[in-house]
């Protein structure tokens, strides 16, 4: 029997570990492919990322060399990852919908030596920029459905197929085994983990330098915190493992014993999860707005009588679990009895709808949420657990507790983590979880930090009378009207995403008059609206333009943003036949929206609003 291992750091033999103190046998990850779910068991997946680490020590990977992960979600990445952290590399990984440009100024900051791909479309960009690349002699296919590559290698790089990866790995020798042996039980905390590089929405890409020892804290923390879950529970892992968010919170879930369910496509996410039904999973707001929408059209076309019982379902709801169960306070009895009564014949079917009707928790950060969303699925049994992180904070700062959480802000801080606001109201942080700077950017890290060493977040807010924290703006973002007047676009934006028939929202205003949008309008919703009201057109040009289609767009603005001030109120607008998009460099490969870009593009559209 194999000797049980020890490590200061969690990530460096984690698979390792798992097979040797939980049931080699039981599935740890399950892979979709072949249209199923295939389960891979705690062994298997330690003598993968064993083949994976001999395979990459054979390739010339030192200690602290970067490799990158260019794909979509896949066993692979985290069979590399593991394998880097066993010989004390950093894994990089890239988004799947990154450019060639994007994947060049990434492998070439990081000095990256070895890069995966996942696809024929990402081996089609790596190679373009591969003798560009200094530091790069290595690209490894993930997937095998990858063809062989037919061009001719740039000088100085190969190519591998992921079979002949770890057929390398398999077959090295013992003095290989003992080497990486060696380097497993050598790491330190200190050592760097992994590079997270940040969105960039106003300039070049920030290369997060995240330590052991930010993960070791992380682990710990949710530990401590997430005593609800256990090796019973199940999780989705349907976000971008490029994403801190989901990167940290899958590796949470393998050092917890909780299975992991890997979606390769986000676009099939409704599919997998009805197909899984996770009792976990992190998510984005997107992913609750577009439920809440699909939800509230089935309500619209109900009867009276079932939307009657609806209304009368989420009253109940909304009083049982925001006035008793979210205080911690005993729900009486006559409440609890509706509760199960409605719980069973409206709730129950609506989460099944979804996917989530063996929920216990679903973490939602990376942008507002709007507290009419978080209300509605926290009535309806559906526990949103709301937080706030960046990648430079190794995810989660703040989070909603079990009990006592406030609906309209990001809740807490987590058990370890400070937080205090600073000069124009910005968030600062301090805590183990913070990274130690910026790679190959000491200006920007400076500019990063307090002189006391706080983390700057960019964000402004404030602390609330219970502790919690409210975020108003971000600081990047927020612009000033020509009145004089202070606009935090992400607001506005959020708070019309919600709506069935809107898309995405970009909100201009800065120096101008008064405040205007360009919306892109849910395209199905409002082709299916056409329809219904017999309105005739060609192209989706003719739809966006036709007068019913802009009043209908003008009321859904009008009753959502009559809460905010008259000066924040959009007065103009203009529909786009077409998204924002990431090749186009409208969105960030997290989807958030480049201002700048945005506003060159639509200079003209722009410009006739305030004609």
């Amino acid at each position: 029997m194999k000797k049980e291992t020890s490590n200061i750091n969690i990530l460096t033999d984690l698979i390792e570990r798992i097979a040797l103190t939980q049931d080699p046998q039981k599935a740890v990850v399950f892979q979709y492919k072949n249209e199923s779910w295939e389960p891979v068991s705690a062994s298997t997946l330690d003598t993968l990322t064993r083949q994976a680490a001999c395979a990459l020590e054979i390739l010339g990977i030192e200690v602290q060399d970067r490799i990158g992960i260019f794909s979509s979600n896949r066993l692979g990445c985290i069979v590399a990852d593991f394998a880097a952290y066993a010989l004390r590399a950093v894994p990089v990984s890239l988004y799947a919908t990154s450019s060639a440009d994007q994947v060049r100024y990434i492998v070439r900051d990081a000095s990256a030596k070895v890069l995966f791909v996942g696809s024929d479309s990402q081996l089609t960009a790596a190679m373009s920029i591969a003798g560009e690349c200094p530091s790069l002699t290595h690209i490894i296919g993930l997937s095998d459905t990858i063809a062989a590559p037919k061009a001719k290698m740039p000088e100085g790089v190969d190519y591998m197929s992921y079979a002949d990866f770890l057929t390398l790995g398999a077959h090295a020798s013992e003095k290989c085994r003992e080497a990486v042996a060696r380097r497993t039980a050598e790491a330190t905390d200190k050592d760097i983990a992994t590079l997270i590089y940040t969105s960039g929405t106003t300039g070049e890409p920030k290369g997060a330098i995240l330590t052991h020892s930010c993960f070791n804290a992380c682990m710990e923390m949710h530990r401590r915190w997430l005593t609800n879950l256990d090796t019973s529970d199940t999780s989705l892992c349907f976000l971008p493992l490029s994403h801190i968010f989901e990167k940290a919170w899958t590796y949470f879930c393998l050092y917890r014993g909780i299975q992991v369910y890997i979606n390769t496509d986000p676009r099939e996410i409704q599919r997998a999860i009805k197909q899984v039904h996770p009792t976990c999973m992190c998510s984005v707001p997107r992913f609750w707005e577009k439920a809440y929408a699909g939800i509230q059209e089935k309500i619209s076309e109900m009867g009276a009588m079932q939307r009657a019982l609806v209304r009368r379902a989420l009253s109940i709801g909304r009083r049982r679990n925001l006035h008793y169960k979210r205080l911690g306070l005993k729900v009486p009895r006559w409440l609890e009895m509706r509760y199960r009564f409605y719980d069973r014949r409206v709730f129950a079917t609506m989460r099944r709808a979804v996917g989530i009707d063996r929920g216990k928790m679903f973490p939602t950060a990376g942008a507002p949420l709007s507290p009419e969303i978080v209300e509605f699925f926290q009535s309806a049994g559906v526990n949103v657990i709301i937080g706030y992180g960046l990648s430079e904070t190794t995810a989660t700062v703040t989070a909603y507790p079990f009990t006592g959480y406030e609906i309209g802000t990001v809740g807490t801080p987590i058990s370890g983590v400070e937080i205090k606001i600073g000069d124009q109201s910005e968030i600062l942080v301090k805590g183990p979880t913070v990274m130690s700077g910026y790679l190959n950017k000491p200006l920007e890290t400076a500019e990063a930090f307090t002189a006391d060493g706080w983390f700057r977040t960019g964000d402004a807010g404030y602390i609330d009378a219970n502790g919690a924290l409210v975020i108003t703006e971000r600081l990047k973002d927020l612009f000033k009207t020509s009145n004089g007047k202070y606009i935090a676009p992400q607001a506005i934006e959020s708070c019309l995403g919600q709506d069935k028939y809107i898309e995405q929202v970009a909100v201009i205003g800065n120096n101008r008059k008064y405040v205007t949008a360009i919306i892109i309008p849910a395209f199905e919703a409002i082709k299916e609206y056409a329809r219904k009201k017999k309105i005739q057109y060609k192209t989706l040009d003719d739809l966006v333009r036709n007068t019913y289609i802009r009043q209908l767009i003008q009321s859904r603005i009008d009753a959502l943003q009559a809460r905010f001030a008259p000066f924040e109120k959009i007065k103009k607008f203009t529909l786009l036949p077409r998204e924002f998009t990431m090749e186009n460099g409208e969105l960030t490969n997290t989807l958030k929206i480049r201002r700048p870009i945005i506003n060159s593009h639509y200079a003209r559209e722009i410009e006739a609003m305030y004609a």
